[in-house]
């Protein structure tokens, strides 16, 4: 995982859907919540992990969590 990111590269909608992927809800369960579709959060979720430089959703979540974020 990259260490030159910072808080700053997550906004809050971001750190909102990285907490429910933390609780365990799955995609789908995770777009009801947010009123979006499974597409845009998927898409979502890729834009996260380009962003922090991970390949999977959890090391995002694992990056937020070790930051405190979550």
């Amino acid at each position: 995982m990259s260490g030159v990111m910072t808080a700053r590269t997550l906004t809050e909608k971001d750190l909102v859907l990285l907490r429910l992927l933390a609780d365990g809800l799955p995609v789908e369960a995770v777009g009801r919540r947010l009123e979006l579709s499974d597409r845009t959060v998927r898409r979502r979720v890729r834009s996260i992990c380009d962003r922090l430089g991970v390949t999977a959703p959890i090391q995002a979540v694992v990056w937020a969590a070790r930051r405190g974020l979550l």
